[in-house]
């Protein structure tokens, strides 16, 4: 890989938000924050039943593909597109009813998963600007 594509721009905001998604998928791998049990006791619960751990195991599955297509700078607006979506169901499923705050006023929040969307939506529109101005 061309260092110099790997180290772009937005190489740090990429990084930054591919730790975020790697360690939560992998913790949820390699702990006892079984990925099952939320597809089963949570998902298939409030109406994705039977698919609640295939969903679950999907989302987990592509957050690890895309981080890691993140750092590597490879298909960068398909990876942003798919965790904002996955941040947007997490939202709407999980995080609005308990509110804006992750912790404070509140708890468990949307406050968090917003902000990594508009992080998210900075590298596509950095990339596209970067794209243009290697055709200019």
């Amino acid at each position: 890989m061309n260092r110099q594509t790997i180290f772009n721009d937005t190489f740090l905001l990429r990084l930054g938000v591919a730790v975020i998604f790697l360690s939560h998928s992998l913790h949820g791998i390699f702990t006892d924050n079984d990925i099952s049990d939320f597809g089963n006791l949570f998902l298939n619960k409030i109406g994705f039943a039977p698919f609640g751990v295939f969903i679950a195991w999907s989302v987990v599955i592509s957050q690890i593909v895309t981080s890691l297509s993140l750092i590597a700078n490879k298909v960068v607006k398909i990876s942003c597109i798919a965790n904002i979506i996955i941040l947007i169901f997490g939202i709407i499923t999980v995080h609005f009813a308990e509110g804006w705050y992750v912790v404070g006023a509140s708890r468990n929040g949307m406050e968090f998963s917003f902000i990594l969307i508009v992080v998210l939506f900075a590298i596509i529109i950095a990339d596209k600007r970067a794209e243009k101005q290697k055709v200019s």
